[in-house]
């Protein structure tokens, strides 16, 4: 016989949506930092204080190792982005993580760069 089951409950019965709830302690965004789900972010430094992270934040460091965007890190997680955003956030104002916004039109690469950078490879 099948066991029923009300919607929106996992296997353990509780409630999928606390939990979020509960490791943003209720925020729905991060007061200090805007990220996108493209910022790039990683990690800024090796000693961690790890009795006064998170779980998910110490699991966040941990793929942080390597440059990731914030979608990367919410797949690997299997969280939603707009957790990961709150948890990077507070990540970035400890002085954790670090982040950088991607690239847009708005600002693209100099081009005089570019070419000095190109005759540079082309004279080795």
């Amino acid at each position: 016989m099948a066991e029923h089951r009300e919607p929106g409950y996992d296997a353990e019965g509780a409630d999928p949506l606390v939990r979020p709830y509960v490791i943003t302690q209720g925020r729905e965004h991060s007061d200090a930092v805007r990220l996108d789900m493209i910022s790039v972010v990683i990690a800024a430094r090796a000693d961690v204080d790890e009795m006064a992270l998170e779980p998910e934040q110490l699991r966040i460091l941990d793929l942080c190792r390597r440059p990731q965007s914030v979608a990367e890190v919410s797949a690997h997680l299997d969280m939603p982005v707009a957790v990961v955003k709150v948890l990077l956030g507070d990540l970035i104002s400890r002085g954790y993580v670090l982040a950088r916004a991607p690239y847009t039109q708005q600002s693209p690469v100099n081009r005089e760069i570019l070419q000095a950078v190109l005759d540079g490879i082309q004279r080795l």
